[in-house]
């Protein structure tokens, strides 16, 4: 692992877990929706939750972190790095 990948990872990580307090947890079948939905456009899903209505899935794409918003629907709604 190459340094800037190292600390992709751990500042991910502290992503995830200020963001899991902050966060509702979803049902398992949104997880895995949420999960199906982006990894077939190239993501390597962390973390899944429900913030401010939407879908909030922390990500990996190109070795770079990404919080994905979705609708129920699976749809990005919005995407921030």
């Amino acid at each position: 692992m190459t340094f800037k990948s190292i600390l992709a990872a751990s500042v991910l990580s502290f992503a995830v877990a200020g963001a899991a307090v902050a966060g509702s947890p979803v049902s398992d079948e949104v997880k895995a929706q949420a999960t199906a939905a982006l990894t077939a456009q190239g993501y390597e899903v962390r973390s899944v939750q429900m913030e401010d209505g939407m879908i909030e899935a922390y990500a990996i794409k190109d070795g770079k972190a990404f919080e994905v918003y979705l609708d129920a629907d699976m749809n990005i709604i919005e995407v921030k790095n």
